[in-house]
C-alpha cells in the first residue's frame, strides 16, 4: 500500500509540475499532506485553513499554540472531514444547492446582515465565496453521517427521562408562581357522618360545575366559607412552597384551568382552581375533534369514481338524508369506520398534509368537499377545536434532548476513533516532500 501511496505522490506531484519547454524552472502548485483510505489531504487544503484559524484568533485576540501544535490539530480535522466525506458518499448523502442556499441565508439571518453581506464578508476574510460554499456543504454532509451513524447507537431510557424531568422540576419549582382561586364548603367543628356525607355531596356539585364552565368568582361568592369569599376566592398568587402541602401536591406542575378537589381538611371541603400560572414556560397547541369518511382507489374503484361516491354521500348529510356517522359506519375504508368515522382530539400536524390544510380551512360544524390525500379520498366533518397545554411533554421531549446531547458527544467521539482505526491514514512530514 505505501508503494502504491508513493507512485500516486509522484503522479500528483508530476500533474501539478506540468511546465512547458520553454519555462525554465519547475513551480510546484500543491502536494499530497496525508493519505486517507482512497482520498487525499492537499498541502493547500491545510494551509488554508492554517491561516483561517490564525485570522480569526487575531480578529478576537485569541491566543493560539506553536504553529506545529495548531497543524498537528488541522491534520487531524481535515483526515476526519475526508473519512466523513467518503461515508457519505457511500451512504449516498447529498446535500442539494437548494439546501445549502437555505443553511446560508439561515447563517446570514442569524448575523443580522444581508447575504450580499455575508458575502462580501467572506470575499474581505480573503476566502473565495465559491470555496467557503462548499466547506459549508462538506459540513452539512459530516453532520448527517455523524447523526445517522452515531444516533442508532445511543439509548435512553424512560427511567432516565423521569429521573431528570425530577431535578428539572425542582429547579424550576421556585420560580414558578400559581394564581389560586379557593372554595372552602363547611362542615361543623364535630360533624356527624350525615354532616360530612352533605358537604362532600355538596363540594362535589361545585367541582362539577367548575368544571363545565361556570364562574368561579360567583360561585365562591355564593357557596364559599372561606373569609376571601367576598373576593371571589382569590388567593392571590403563590409559590408552591407558600402553599398548604395537601394543595401543593396537587398543584404542582398542573395547567392553568386545573380544578383540583374536594380536599377534605379540619374546617371542610377545600376546592382550588389554578387561575393562572406566571414563571413556567407554557406551551398551548390546536388540538382537532374530526370525523372523516375514506375511500381508497382501487383497481375495481377509480379515482374518478372515489371522488363521485363520496361527493353523493355529502349531498346525503347535508340534505339531511343521513348523518355522517351513519354514512361513514357504512362507507368509511380503514379503522375509524367503526367509530363513525371519529377521529378523536389530536394535534392536526399529525395528520397527512393534505388532510391537515384541509382542517386548517374549515370552521367548527363545517363539511370540507371531497379531496384527495395520500391514502385516498377524503370528507370531513370538523367538530371542534381546542387549545391544550403541552408543556408536560415539552419538558418531557427535552429532558430526553438534553440525556441524548450528553450522550452523542462521547459517543461520537467513540465512534470517530474506530472509524479512523479502521481507516487506511498516511500522514506526510512538510519537509518530506
Amino acid at each position: 500500500m505505501k508503494n502504491i501511496s508513493k507512485v500516486l505522490i509522484t503522479s500528483l506531484s508530476l500533474l501539478a509540475l506540468f511546465t512547458p519547454q520553454t519555462q525554465a524552472k519547475e513551480q510546484l502548485l500543491d502536494r499530497v499532506a496525508a493519505i486517507v483510505n482512497s482520498g487525499v489531504v492537499l498541502e493547500s487544503e491545510v494551509n488554508d485553513l492554517l491561516k483561517n484559524i490564525k485570522r480569526q484568533a487575531n480578529a478576537s485576540n485569541q491566543k493560539l499554540p506553536s504553529d506545529k501544535a495548531l497543524r498537528i490539530q488541522v491534520m487531524d480535522k481535515l483526515i476526519n472531514d475526508s473519512l466523513l466525506s467518503q461515508i457519505g458518499q457511500r451512504m449516498g448523502i447529498q446535500i442539494s444547492d437548494a439546501q445549502l442556499d437555505q443553511t446560508i441565508n439561515n447563517m446570514a439571518k442569524e448575523d443580522k446582515i444581508s447575504l450580499a453581506q455575508l458575502r462580501q464578508k467572506v470575499i474581505n476574510e480573503g476566502t473565495s465565496y465559491e470555496k467557503f460554499r462548499e466547506s459549508i456543504r462538506q459540513e452539512l454532509i459530516s453532520g448527517e453521517v455523524s447523526r445517522n451513524s452515531v444516533g442508532r447507537r445511543i439509548f435512553v431510557s424512560q427511567q432516565e427521562i423521569t429521573n431528570l424531568l425530577s431535578v428539572m422540576k425542582q429547579q424550576s419549582s421556585n420560580n414558578t408562581e400559581y394564581h389560586l382561586g379557593h372554595i372552602l364548603i363547611e362542615f361543623p367543628t364535630e360533624p356527624t357522618q350525615e354532616d360530612l356525607t352533605a358537604a362532600k355531596n355538596r363540594a362535589n356539585k361545585v367541582v362539577e360545575l367548575l368544571n363545565s364552565g361556570s364562574d368561579f368568582a360567583e360561585i365562591a361568592i355564593t357557596s364559599s366559607g372561606d373569609s376571601n369569599a367576598l373576593q371571589g376566592g382569590d388567593l392571590g398568587w403563590k409559590n408552591i412552597n407558600e402553599m398548604p402541602t395537601l394543595f401543593s401536591e396537587l398543584i404542582n406542575e398542573q395547567p392553568k384551568g386545573t380544578v383540583a378537589g374536594p380536599i377534605r381538611t379540619g374546617l371542610g371541603y377545600s376546592i382550588v382552581k389554578i387561575l393562572d400560572i406566571r414563571g413556567r414556560k407554557i406551551v398551548e397547541i390546536e388540538e382537532t375533534k374530526a370525523r372523516h369518511i375514506l375511500i381508497e382507489p382501487s383497481i375495481i374503484l377509480s379515482d374518478i369514481k372515489a371522488q363521485e361516491l363520496l361527493q353523493e354521500l355529502l349531498d346525503k348529510i347535508n340534505a339531511g338524508e343521513a348523518t355522517f356517522e351513519d354514512l361513514a359506519k357504512q362507507y368509511s375504508d380503514g379503522p375509524t369506520s367503526v367509530r363513525g368515522g371519529d377521529l378523536g382530539w389530536a394535534n392536526p400536524k399529525s395528520y397527512d398534509p393534505a388532510f391537515r390544510d384541509a382542517l386548517a380551512s374549515l370552521d367548527v360544524g363545517e363539511l370540507h368537499k371531497p379531496f384527495r390525500s395520500s391514502f385516498g379520498w377524503h370528507i370531513i366533518l370538523l367538530e371542534d377545536r381546542r387549545m391544550v397545554d403541552a408543556t408536560s411533554q415539552m419538558n418531557s421531549n427535552r429532558a430526553y434532548q438534553i440525556l441524548h446531547n450528553r450522550k452523542y458527544g462521547m459517543e461520537n467521539a467513540r465512534w470517530l476513533k474506530e472509524t479512523r482505526d479502521e481507516a487506511y491514514i498516511e500522514i506526510f512530514e512538510q519537509d518530506a516532500q
